[in-house]
C-alpha cells in the first residue's frame, strides 16, 4: 500500500472515530501533496511523500520554536500534536548517536581538521542521512567536531 494511500484510509478512519485533530493534520498534508503534483504536473511516489512529510514536519519544528519564544503555549500543543502525527508517517530518524559516529568517520576519510571543512563534510554526509535525519541536528554535531 502506498504512503498516499495511507494516509487518504488514515482520513476516512479518523473520521469514522471522531477525530478531528487527526482528520484535519492528514487532510492538511494531503492537500499539501496535491499542491506538490499540481505545480509540478507529476504524481508523487512514496519518495516524494515522504519529501513533503519532511517538509510539512520542519515546519511545525519551526513553527513550535518560534511560539515558545513568544510565549504562546496554547499555539505550541496544537503544533506539537500535528507534529507527532506526521512524524507517525515519517521513518525513525537517526538518534544524535548515530549522526555522530557516521560523521567522526567522514571527518577522518577526508581528513578535515578544522571548521573551514565544515561544507565539505556537510557536503558528503547530507545524502546519506536525508530523510533519516533532521538538518540542523547534523550541522550541530559536525561544528561540534570540528570546534578545536
Amino acid at each position: 500500500m502506498s504512503l498516499k494511500t495511507q494516509l487518504t484510509d488514515d482520513v476516512k478512519t479518523a473520521m469514522r472515530d471522531g477525530d478531528t485533530g487527526k482528520r484535519n493534520t492528514l487532510r492538511m498534508i494531503l492537500a499539501a501533496i496535491k499542491q506538490v503534483e499540481v505545480d509540478g504536473r507529476i504524481t508523487l511516489d512514496d519518495a516524494g511523500v515522504l519529501d513533503v512529510l519532511n517538509k510539512q514536519a520542519k515546519q511545525r519544528r519551526e513553527s513550535i520554536a518560534d511560539y515558545e519564544k513568544a510565549g504562546r503555549t496554547e499555539m505550541v500543543t496544537g503544533e506539537q500534536a500535528e507534529l507527532a502525527i506526521i512524524e507517525s508517517y515519517l521513518p525513525q530518524l537517526m538518534s544524535r548517536v548515530e549522526i555522530h559516529a557516521l560523521a567522526v568517520s567522514i571527518i577522518a576519510e577526508l581528513g578535515v581538521t578544522d571548521a573551514k571543512g565544515t561544507g565539505q563534510v556537510m557536503g558528503r554526509l547530507m545524502p546519506q542521512v536525508k530523510g533519516k535525519a533532521d538538518g540542523r541536528l547534523v550541522n550541530e554535531v559536525v561544528r561540534n567536531l570540528l570546534q578545536p
